[in-house]
């Protein structure tokens, strides 16, 4: 059984708020009449009895809330297989992979960005959206990390990917016939701003030169291995005035459901 579990939550958001306004729009856009509840493997996601949406979580404030999301997310890998959650801010994924490691053990990491999230602090803050694979990768939560779509390289971030020992896909490498097969307990986290703003306006961070919709989801419906988990970040409904980021991000959860499925 795979849960899905809503994280609204943006205190550590950067730049400006929104994301924890994401999990019911990306719902709604699921349930939106416009579309319909099948992947494009032609599986129905309605009624289908290997999943459950159990709602969001209520969160306390502040670096509280870093704790409370990992013994919820715990919570739910110990009544489920799978969980996938929906964001959220990055910051998040510190919290949740934290549970995984303690269900699954070391994970292999597949990162899909524009950022690479490794800052030791940004701004003061260690637990800052831009941080998450930092305290990852410092507590060993994983034995291998990949990042892929990454176009905002700086001088720090360089020398934390030697630090960590962190593989690196930039977006001005990217070729469609990269693959992914990956080996052991594998977790994969998905910010959308991977994707090209022009495709995503519903973003925080508009870095342009990303993905495509397609080239997304050709990533997705590639990947090979026993992945345990996912989560859907980034997405700012403040910014998305024609509703087309809902509408991709509802098609990704429907295509990260239907990878958790077949594994």
């Amino acid at each position: 059984m795979i849960s899905v579990v809503g994280i609204p939550f943006d205190e550590f958001s950067s730049f400006m708020r929104g994301p924890a306004l994401a999990p019911p729009k990306i719902r709604e856009a699921y349930h939106s009449d416009s579309a319909n509840y099948f992947t494009e493997s032609i599986k129905s996601l309605k009624d289908h009895p290997g999943w459950k949406d159990e709602g969001d979580l209520v969160l306390p404030e502040g670096v509280k809330a870093i704790d409370a999301i990992e013994r919820a997310i715990f919570d739910q890998l110990n009544k489920s297989d799978k969980v996938l959650t929906l964001g959220g801010d990055h910051s998040i994924t510190y919290p949740v992979v934290r549970a995984f490691n303690r269900k699954f053990g070391k994970l292999t990491l597949l990162h899909l960005d524009a950022h690479g999230d490794l800052y030791d602090n940004f701004e003061g803050n260690k637990y800052s959206h831009a941080c998450p694979f930092a305290r990852i990768m410092e507590e060993g939560l994983a034995s291998r990390l990949i990042q892929v779509g990454i176009r905002t390289m700086n001088t720090h971030q360089q020398e934390q990917v030697k630090r960590f020992g962190v593989e690196v896909i930039e977006m001005k490498d990217w070729s469609p016939n990269i693959r992914f097969q990956l080996e052991g307990p594998v977790y994969i986290s998905l910010d959308m701003d991977a994707v090209d703003p022009a495709f995503a306006p519903g973003l925080s961070h508009h870095e342009p030169g990303g993905f495509t919709s397609r080239e997304i989801l050709s990533i997705l419906q590639h990947i090979k291995g026993n992945v345990v988990g996912a989560d859907l970040v980034e997405f700012n409904p403040v910014r998305d005035q024609s509703g087309i980021t809902a509408m991709l991000a509802a098609k990704l959860y429907k295509e990260l459901l239907d990878l958790l499925l077949k594994n």
